[in-house]
């Protein structure tokens, strides 16, 4: 298994993500391209002292952007919804 740090590169905090930790007891977070559900349940509860009961992954692909004549894609990444056991509780600084 790679490094907890670099499988699980941050959290991601939207409207949506937001609600679905107050409501469903989810957690998003933007993960290496090649991780896996079980190495993602297994950095989550080593890293929050956690338990995990599902995770359930998203590829994203990359936009397209334009600047000026120069035409580009940003890069695809990983989402990962991580679902925590009833009961369990984790908190992030969702900042300001």
């Amino acid at each position: 298994m790679a490094d907890i740090h670099d499988l699980l590169q941050k959290p991601i905090f939207t409207e949506k993500g937001l609600s679905l930790k107050e409501k469903e007891n989810k957690i998003i977070f933007r993960v290496k391209k090649s991780a896996n559900k079980s190495e993602i349940k297994k950095a989550v509860e080593r890293l929050f002292k956690v338990k995990v009961t599902d995770v359930n992954t998203i590829n994203i692909s990359g936009k397209k952007k334009r600047l000026g004549r120069f035409a580009g894609k940003t890069s695809d990444w990983k989402k990962a919804i991580v679902t925590l056991k009833k009961g369990e509780k984790l908190e992030l600084g969702e900042g300001a």
